[in-house]
This record gives structure tokens, C-alpha cells and sequence, in this order.
């Protein structure tokens, strides 16, 4: 197996889940931490913390459960690919297997809502997922990455894109 060879964690999710969120594939720090967003510079854990009222510094297992709390799977879209570093801009584009999202969906029928972290996600997701769902009721939204690569945005900017999500929530709960 090549050094530059990247692979997806399994999801994290209940078969309850109603919003899934969906990363592109892990970079480095969090495939050697075996975490989901472990770089310590990425604002993943922080907005969620902030969005759903847990402290950002739980236990990595006691973050899942708050994800899984409040209704949220969290996956990415690679099962694989080749990739020098952690960047999405490096991975190479011929390599991409997608994870099998047609057997997730059959597992999560209660999931209308798929949040993208960052345009890789959404492309990628685009490209090699969505011809085999697309008659799927699925709602997809696009949300600024959470990477300490996407410095174009502060914390309270892409915060405030994420609110979305608290929206979706309180949609859902309303049902």
C-alpha cells in the first residue's frame, strides 16, 4: 500500500439519523489519530460544540454521541484514493472510490438533509454519488471547510454558515 494512500473511517451514525454531514476524505493528522477532524487547527469539533452545547474538548467517543444525539451522521464521500499530503487539491482525481452511499441511504431512510464541508466534498459527491441516488427525496447544502487550509473565512464567518444545520434541526424536530 502506497504511503500516499488515503482511506475513509467508517460512518458515524445511528440508523435514526435525519442530517448527515460529509467531509471529503480524512487528512493525515486524523487518519493517524483514527479521528474524525483531528488537526488541531480544524474548526470542525468547535462549531459543532458551539452549534449543539457541548464542550469542543469532550472526549473524542463523547463528541460522536452528541453528533449522534442531536440526529447528525458524519461520513465522507472517498472510501479511498491516492493523495501526497492532506490537501484536497493533491488528491489525485483517477484514484477516487466512493464510499457506498446506496447501501448507507437503504440503512438511513430518516436522513433528508446532506451537508457538504467544503466544494471538494459537494464536487466529489456530485461526480461519482449522485447519479446512483439522485431519485432519492435528499436536500444538499454546501458549507464553508472547516480546514485550516479555507483561511479565507474567520471562525465566526463559517460559524455562522453552519447555523444552517441548527435550522435543520429545529425543522425536523417540529415534524
Amino acid at each position: 500500500m502506497s504511503s500516499n494512500f488515503a482511506a475513509s473511517f467508517a460512518p458515524n451514525s445511528d440508523t435514526d439519523a435525519r442530517i448527515l454531514i460529509l467531509g471529503s476524505i480524512p487528512g493525515r493528522e486524523s487518519l493517524k489519530a483514527e479521528r474524525y477532524y483531528a488537526h488541531p487547527r480544524n474548526q470542525f469539533w468547535k462549531i459543532m460544540a458551539t452549534l449543539l452545547g457541548f464542550a469542543p474538548d469532550l472526549p473524542y467517543a463523547d463528541r460522536l454521541l452528541a453528533l449522534q444525539r442531536h440526529g447528525i451522521a458524519l461520513w465522507d464521500v472517498m472510501h479511498s484514493c491516492q493523495r501526497v499530503g492532506s490537501l484536497d487539491a493533491s488528491i489525485e482525481p483517477d484514484s477516487i472510490e466512493a464510499n457506498d452511499f446506496a447501501a448507507f441511504f437503504q440503512r438511513h431512510t430518516a436522513i433528508r438533509s446532506v451537508f457538504f464541508n467544503g466544494a471538494t466534498a459537494q464536487a466529489t459527491y456530485n461526480k461519482h454519488v449522485l447519479p446512483g441516488v439522485s431519485a432519492l427525496p435528499l436536500q444538499y447544502t454546501r458549507l464553508p471547510s472547516t480546514s485550516p487550509a479555507h483561511a479565507s473565512l474567520s471562525f465566526d464567518q463559517k460559524l455562522e454558515a453552519w447555523k444552517c444545520i441548527l435550522d435543520e434541526l429545529q425543522a425536523k424536530s417540529s415534524l
